[in-house]
């Protein structure tokens, strides 16, 4: 009996180690498939351009480089804020501050802004100046007439 039993474990464990062996095996391989994938370099994205105007749903194409990559070049969905100041490119959103004064001898005033955010991969300024003539007065909104309920 202690020889059988003693059979049984010596089969269960080769068993176990076989087990073991045979996961580790199958481990090597798929790291193996990882790194011929990692051959491929990493995506460059164009600047999204819009199908109609210029601004709302458009494409960007990306390509890589690689010696086994399978795809090269492929294309994405995007969208262009229309409310973003085109300027400074339809990719970059920038807090303006306030107008400054006029200056007399040009006729315009000027205000900064600064980078808040850029889209993707969009290669964007720290800060911008916009500038704009100086205005009359501004306007004040009229107010519209109060209904009056019968």
């Amino acid at each position: 009996m202690d020889g059988q039993k003693q059979w049984t474990r010596a089969a269960v464990m080769a068993l176990l180690v076989l087990a073991v062996m045979a996961a580790e095996g199958g481990k090597a391989e798929k790291q193996g498939k990882k790194e011929r994938r990692s051959d491929c370099g990493d995506w460059q994205w164009s600047v999204c351009v819009a199908n109609e105007g210029d601004c709302g749903l458009g494409t960007r194409e990306g390509t890589r480089t690689g010696a086994d990559c399978k795809q090269t070049i492929k294309t994405q969905r995007c969208k262009i804020p229309c409310n973003w100041k085109k300027k400074f490119g339809g990719e970059c959103k920038y807090d303006f501050q306030a107008w400054g004064e006029c200056d007399p001898v040009t006729g315009k005033k000027n205000r900064t802004g600064v980078l808040k955010r850029a889209l993707m991969d969009a290669t964007c300024a720290a800060t911008v100046t916009a500038t704009k003539p100086c205005g009359k007065v501004p306007k004040t909104k009229l107010q519209g007439k109060q209904r009056t309920l019968k």
